[in-house]
């Protein structure tokens, strides 16, 4: 693979990782172990593959379920776990970026880097998409459709990570939707509190 395609299955990988962190290193890894479409043996990068690193990932996806059917999604997202949980996608998305170049006999180092930001875009854009969408059913009194977002965010990184190993140009295509979806929350939140001010 040459070292375009690499940096698009990187970036879509680190992109899943920052919507939600834990199907996503699963997917990569459950391929990685069969060798199809990416391989992390003999890189540093080989744990990722292993099982002890998967099973810790499939733990700690259901740790963060109970954590949430126990105190919700809102609170989740705005409390210690929710914090803990962007971290995990910042560090799993840096070291999915990093071995997909290693893979390729590529340094890893600028992966490293890379991965970060890719996952840091995705949550930018993301988290505030889902907190507004969940307040706006919250509003409506739709728990039951608030609570399926964080299913749906899961569903997303899934597809994302599965395109970016299948097709990854999908990957890099899928960063740039995520940094408009990003610009532009931003830009609606600051109208939004435009708005508020002026009527002050």
């Amino acid at each position: 693979m040459n070292l375009f395609l690499v940096i698009c299955q990187g970036c879509g990988l680190a992109a899943a990782a920052g919507i939600r962190p834990f199907l996503p290193a699963l997917v990569a890894g459950a391929a990685a172990s069969a060798n199809f479409a990416v391989d992390f043996g003999g890189t540093d990068f080989a744990f990722m593959e292993r099982g002890p690193f998967l099973l810790a990932v499939v733990v700690l996806l259901v740790l963060a379920v109970l954590a949430e059917r126990r105190l919700g999604s809102a609170r989740m997202e705005r409390g210690p776990v929710g914090a803990a949980i962007a971290g995990i996608g910042l560090g799993l998305g840096a070291l999915l970026f990093a071995g997909s170049l290693a893979d390729e006999g590529y340094a890893a180092w600028p992966g490293i880097v890379a991965g970060l930001a890719c996952a840091a875009v995705a949550q930018f854009a993301v988290r505030p998409l889902l907190r507004r969408v969940r307040e706006r059913f919250e509003a409506a009194d739709d728990h039951q459709a608030a609570a399926a977002l964080t299913v749906y965010a899961d569903g997303a990184s899934l597809a994302l990570a599965v395109a970016s190993l299948l097709l990854p140009p999908i990957g890099l295509i899928a960063l740039l939707a995520l940094i408009w979806l990003a610009i532009s929350g931003r830009r609606r939140e600051g109208e939004k509190y435009a708005g508020l001010r002026s009527l002050r």
